[in-house]
């Protein structure tokens, strides 16, 4: 939001003895965030008025003119020219010797065609003005400045208006008030502690008549329209606007068009509301409709593009047709002409998500739309329809009828709250007195009622004591607050969750893991990449209502297809051996709830020269162990769509599912465009932290002698080394420690379909030194426990 300080000061509030800097500064402080400032002068340097004193034709030139100038200076200066408009006594702009321009145009003293120049006389177009600027100005040619408010030797910064400074304010969603000129100029007061001059609209009337007769309003959306207020005016006399009011405008980026125009975006500036104005005889049958669009209407607005229109879009319409999008445009067929001669304002106040999603859907973001976003105070709507109308009669622009039209949907609560001085002193760690808070509120507008706060409607923001207590922080200065120790500590911390995921990353990483950190938004396309059936309950995910693209359109419900395509960009930057990992968030849709769950993966992804199936598993139960984690069981898998059907495993611990491991299957490294093989880990993380063990305690160390007993098995070839070691755990007893895989064996003495599995077992009491009987007992009951349950023989 733009803020000139000349309109500041001439009307608002006179800080014209503070320095740019320090208003900067001050303001920053005070909470209104400052993007940039910039002097309006800061481009045009060493250009004055000046005065033909005389004219003659360059003598080695046919269409030049050798012109004596009087800049205010002892002497007059000479200056060459080619424009033919220029006559003695003139009072033009001169760019003197060592002069600059918008552009950073440089002018210095040179010879044209043999005639010293000691400058240029400019157009209005070299200035950095346009014909808007300067509607009597002469388009072609120089800037002629009789008409103009000026004198020989006056800076032409001054003529134009550039004698100000242009504040631009960095305005936070909450704070709707500071989008207008009003607004900043209140807190501009408040900032400096001094009281803000207010103007109550005063509008005379005419004998123009009543304008009930001329002017219906029928708000039928009054869902989406809180208020609307409505004035007319007559035998309006459409012309430029003063040089006063164009300059302002300008100083704020707006480009002044006619009288009528310049004082709907004035009002804008302003009070921060937006306004209309229609060209009466264009609102047929005199009345206006403030409706839904309908299927199939169109409209084409000021721009000049038609604009398709569906329902749920506010329009303004007469009982024929749309005649402008609420908040957002007018239409072509009803703005404002040379010829009007009767104009209705329009000053409403519309719901901010309403016309932000049409002007969304339409692609046609304007000041307005961005204004009734930030949903804007109802209130405000009769005191800026008030105001143009004065500012037509102040202008001449025509006679306003009687009667004003005011349809109310909405009217804000009356909001109070407490003032708590004490609370907002411990708040705020200060020993402000309840007379200088009452002193600091009175300056932001906010009334104080004894011991109770009457918060105006432009103040959405204010709502709890904390609220109050920034107020009242702000006026006081952050920066006077004393510095303290804290009187509370407070404790922070992870939680265990964090901790857990902590910890994997550094385990991870140990294991030469790098972490990808990639989107939760993916392409419904993944599924057939990854070969999930049509059928599977995994595609079954939430989509996205605004997405960017088709390919960031749906939330993920498997993390594997993100792993992929990063795993995918390096194979094809040539990284001849890769390992990832990412804790990833998936979106499992539930029945019967609002929000989906959220469990987090742990993936583990790689390829290269040395990794295998058997390398990523020692990898993950490196990981496991070290999490604190019961041993894992895996289960081989040969239906899982995504995995090679041979080199495919589930994970569980303690009969809990958590995941897959395995090599990517080769028409899926295929889609990824991988010629490699491609191991993955995918685990349910969020299940491993009820899954943990018990955090370890000390054991003194082992007072006897441990006995070791080794045993081979003839196996079937199905029965895996998991199988095996769980039913020794299950049967050894407490003296069992260890159990150690030290050899598997295929070929002579071992018949065809079986296989021979070694294990070392290591056995120990914590209460007296093992016999051979003992250890006897144990392998006895282990081998009977084998042959039971796996068939299984000592060999």
């Amino acid at each position: 939001m733009k803020l000139n300080r000349k309109w500041l000061h001439e009307e608002f509030v006179d800080l014209s003895h503070v320095s740019d800097k320090e208003y900067v500064e001050k303001l920053t402080v005070f909470g209104q965030k400052v993007e940039t400032w910039e002097r309006m002068d800061s481009e045009i340097k060493n250009v004055k008025v000046g005065k033909v004193l005389s004219i003659v034709r360059h003598e080695n030139s046919d269409h030049m003119w050798v012109c004596q100038v009087d800049v205010g200076e002892a002497e007059p200066v000479q200056i060459v020219t080619g424009a033919q408009n220029v006559h003695q006594g003139d009072l033009v702009p001169a760019a003197l010797h060592n002069s600059y321009l918008p552009g950073g145009i440089h002018i210095t003293k040179g010879k044209l065609r043999g005639e010293v120049s000691c400058g240029m006389l400019c157009s209005f177009n070299e200035l950095g003005l346009t014909q808007n600027d300067f509607p009597d100005a002469c388009a072609d040619g120089i800037w002629i400045l009789n008409n103009e408010d000026c004198k020989v030797g006056d800076d032409i910064n001054l003529v134009i208006g550039n004698d100000d400074t242009v504040v631009d304010f960095e305005i936070t969603n909450n704070r709707p008030d500071c989008y207008s000129i009003i607004g900043l100029a209140r807190e501009s007061a408040a900032a400096f502690g001094m009281q803000m001059k207010h103007h109550e609209p005063v509008v005379k009337g005419s004998d123009a008549g009543s304008m009930y007769d001329k002017l219906d309003v029928d708000v039928q959306a009054t869902d989406l329209c809180n208020r609307y207020t409505s004035r007319m005016v007559a035998n309006v006399k459409i012309a430029p606007s003063p040089k006063w009011l164009r300059q302002r405008l300008r100083a704020n980026g707006v480009r002044p068009i006619n009288n009528i125009v310049d004082i709907t975006n004035y009002v804008m500036l302003e009070y921060g509301q937006p306004m209309h104005a229609f060209d009466y005889r264009y609102v047929g049958s005199g009345k206006i409709v403030v409706r839904e669009a309908e299927e199939g209407e169109t409209l084409t607005t000021l721009d000049g593009n038609v604009r398709q229109l569906k329902p749920g879009m506010l329009v303004i319409a007469d009982e024929e047709k749309p005649i402008g999008l609420a908040g957002i445009m007018g239409g072509e067929n009803s703005e404002i002409l040379d010829d009007t001669t009767t104009v209705v304002f329009e000053s409403a106040n519309f719901n901010g998500t309403s016309i932000r999603q049409t002007a969304l859907a339409l692609g046609m973001r304007t000041e307005s739309s961005g204004k009734f976003e930030k949903n804007l105070d109802p209130m405000m709507t009769v005191p800026a329809v008030q105001r143009a109308c004065e500012l037509v009669e102040l202008l001449g622009a025509g006679d306003v009828y009687d009667g004003i039209i005011d349809i109310i949907n909405y009217v804000p609560e009356e909001k109070k709250l407490p003032l708590e001085p004490e609370k907002i002193n411990r708040l705020l760690g200060t020993n402000i007195s309840k007379e200088d808070m009452v002193k600091y509120l009175n300056l932001l507008e906010i009334g104080v009622d004894g011991d109770t706060l009457l918060i105006p409607s432009f103040r959405p923001d204010l709502n709890l004591m904390a609220d109050i207590a920034e107020e009242v922080g702000r006026s006081y200065g952050y920066n006077e607050i004393e510095t303290t120790a804290f009187i509370t500590s407070t404790q922070g911390g992870y939680t265990p969750m964090m901790e857990l995921e902590s910890k994997a990353g550094n385990l991870c990483r140990s294991l030469g893991y790098s972490e990808i950190i990639t989107y939760s938004f993916v392409s419904p396309a993944i599924f057939d990449q990854i070969r999930i059936p049509a059928d599977s309950p995994i595609r079954n995910c939430l989509k996205i209502q605004n997405p960017l693209g088709e390919d960031t359109s749906i939330m993920r419900t498997i993390a594997l297809p993100s792993m992929l395509d990063i795993l995918s960009r390096n194979y094809a930057y040539h990284n001849k051996s890769v390992k990832l990992y990412e804790l990833a968030k998936i979106y499992l849709p539930k029945d019967g709830q609002v929000l989906p769950e959220e469990p987090k993966m742990l993936l583990l992804g790689t390829y290269g020269a040395g990794e295998t199936f058997f390398t990523l598993k020692g990898e993950l139960e490196a990981i496991l162990k070290g999490l604190r984690l019961p041993k894992a069981s895996y289960t081989a898998v040969t239906d899982n769509p995504s995995y090679h059907p041979g080199r495919c495993a589930s994970v569980s611990i303690d009969g809990v599912e958590l995941g897959y491991i395995g090599q990517v299957h080769p028409v899926v490294a295929k889609n990824y465009d991988i010629d490699a093989e491609v191991y993955c880990v995918e685990i349910n993380f969020t299940k491993l932290l009820d899954l943990k063990l018990p955090e370890p305690t000390y054991k003194p160390l082992p007072k006897y002698p441990g006995v070791t007993r080794d045993i081979a098995l003839v196996c079937d070839e199905a029965v895996t080394v998991a199988q095996a070691e769980e039913t020794i755990a299950a049967s050894a007893g407490k003296l069992l420690q260890s159990i150690r895989l030290f050899d598997i064996y295929r070929g002579t003495g071992v018949p065809e379909g079986k296989k021979s599995m070694a294990f070392s077992l290591e056995l120990r009491s914590d209460d007296r030194t093992l016999t051979d009987s003992d250890s006897e007992g144990v392998v006895t009951k282990v081998l009977a426990a084998l042959k039971d349950k796996l068939d299984a023989v000592l060999r």
